[in-house]
């Protein structure tokens, strides 16, 4: 009996252990599974975040084709700070020929005088760096001052007060296949920002980014001997005093790969251009909603898209005042003003203070032009408000004068007038 009832406690011990084994082995899989599904979760969110990034600029590149961008979708809040946090910031006080390596998210503040060094930025693809320059000063024989290969943004602010400079005096020397033409050369997105002072002497361009470009702040000086700032997808200003002297362009977005893109917006700020070439040309869509543009170039303002819904706009140019010419497949060529005080000082000769190779529409604002051919367009043309005028007299009549003679009009391109 003793024996039979020793046997019934064992067999009761080995169904306990086996139900605690099976307990664990279940509470194990449990583990597995959920450690599954947060990885999941994780891989999820990153690909939602790299869509709604995507969308972002999907939707920035259908409003500058369609020509509604405003300062709240260009622009994000830090982007028009004017300050860095420097309460982690590193700081760097530069020295001759020893470059500085940039490879983490951060604030970093760059001081001292020196020849030959390269800031270089190579961090994580999601990284936003901000390099805060007080007063620093840096002339190179071949190479950026600032050479931007990987981060998600990169923020250039100048401290308040402080008068910092940027130069490179000799040829640029390529970067294996990357040609680094630049004195603030950036392959991701860039601002300048700040309430200091930058100035850029270049042999090259002044500032390049290969994707998007932003000034929200400081007073930029830049002399070049190509253009003074250059972009691939965009350039966009809301603020800051600009002042180029260029033996190309003034202000360029262009995208060789994709002439969808290479819209510039202005909504704010003073650009004071001297330009060889054009004060500003994009590929698509050039709108200005604000600012003040003085531009001396052979021609003034140049994309397929011009629209101009606001600022003042002093044009001197010995080609075209401004010129809506195709450069993309993907927008309607047109010259369109909304408002603004929009005067236009032409050259002798064949020269248009407005030509569009496609319609015209003027709806508002007030418009002077002082042209030997004040207009010139070949697609349609309307005139819905606004003040015109030519030579000194009000008129509301825009003639069309096509003094190259003919695309799509009468004998000689003259089409006569249209009110």
């Amino acid at each position: 009996m003793k024996k039979r009832f020793l046997a019934i406690i064992a067999a009761a011990l080995i169904a306990v252990t086996a139900a605690s084994c099976s307990t664990q082995n279940t509470e194990s899989t449990e583990e597995t599974t959920t450690s599954a599904v947060q990885t999941t979760a994780v891989k999820t969110t990153a690909k939602t975040t790299e869509s709604a990034d995507s969308s972002t600029k999907d939707d920035l590149k259908a409003n500058s084709l369609s020509g509604t961008l405003t300062k709240d979708i260009v622009f994000t809040e830090r982007d028009l700070e004017q300050t860095a946090d420097l309460t982690n910031a590193k700081k760097y006080t530069v020295k001759d020929g020893e470059d500085i390596s940039i490879t983490a998210e951060g604030v970093y503040v760059l001081s001292g005088e020196a020849e030959n060094v390269t800031i270089t930025v190579d961090a994580e693809d999601e990284a936003k760096v901000q390099l805060v320059l007080d007063g620093v000063s840096i002339n190179n024989s071949d190479a950026p001052a600032i050479y931007v290969k990987s981060a998600d943004k990169v923020f250039v602010t100048t401290a308040s007060g402080k008068v910092s400079s940027l130069s490179v005096t000799g040829s640029f020397t390529s970067d294996g296949d990357t040609n680094t033409d630049a004195v603030i050369f950036s392959k991701d997105d860039l601002v300048l920002n700040g309430k200091g002072t930058l100035k850029i002497s270049s042999t090259a361009n002044g500032i390049t980014s290969k994707d998007d470009l932003k000034v929200t702040g400081g007073t930029i000086n830049i002399t070049s001997t190509a253009d003074a700032v250059e972009a691939n997808d965009s350039i966009a200003i809301a603020d800051g005093k600009i002042t180029i002297n260029s033996q190309k362009d003034g202000l360029h977005s262009e995208n060789e790969d994709d002439n969808s893109l290479g819209y510039i917006y202005i909504c704010g700020g003073t650009l004071n251009i001297n330009a060889s070439a054009d004060g500003v040309q994009g590929t698509t869509t050039t709108q200005i909603d604000g600012g003040t543009l003085n531009i001396t170039a052979a021609e003034g303002i140049e994309s397929t898209y011009v629209k101009i819904n606001g600022g003042t706009i002093k044009i001197s140019a010995s080609d075209d005042g401004i010129n809506g010419s195709s450069k993309s497949d993907s927008v309607s060529t047109k010259v369109e003003i909304n408002d603004g005080n929009i005067t236009i000082d032409m050259g002798q000769g064949d020269t248009d203070g407005i030509d569009s190779n496609g319609d015209l529409s003027i709806n508002g604002g007030k418009i002077t032009v002082n042209a030997q051919s004040p207009f010139d367009y070949d697609g349609n043309c309307e005139k819905n408000g606004g003040t015109i005028i030519v030579n000194g007299e009000e008129t509301d009549t825009i003639t069309n004068q096509m003094m190259g003679g003919g695309q799509g009009g009468g004998p000689n391109g003259m089409r006569g007038g249209m009110q």
